[in-house]
């Protein structure tokens, strides 16, 4: 299955055999995950939602600091 990680500082496609946790894909495309945001169709996702299909997801980066 293809996941499609797309936002303002990511367009990175991944393909994976078997279901994969957000967090997993994260690392596989190389994406730091405590520097994003997922979201399915407006939804926030936790980094340990299963992902079982092809999917395209929204990549917010979330900034800090002083």
């Amino acid at each position: 299955m293809e996941i499609h990680f797309i936002g303002r500082d990511h367009d990175v496609k991944i393909d994976v055999a078997d279901e994969i946790t957000v967090r997993a894909a994260l690392l596989k495309a190389g994406i730091h995950p405590s520097t994003v945001l997922v979201s399915f169709e407006q939804t926030v996702l936790p980094h340990i939602t299963v992902l079982r299909k092809t999917v395209q997801l929204d990549v917010t980066t979330v900034s800090s600091g002083g």
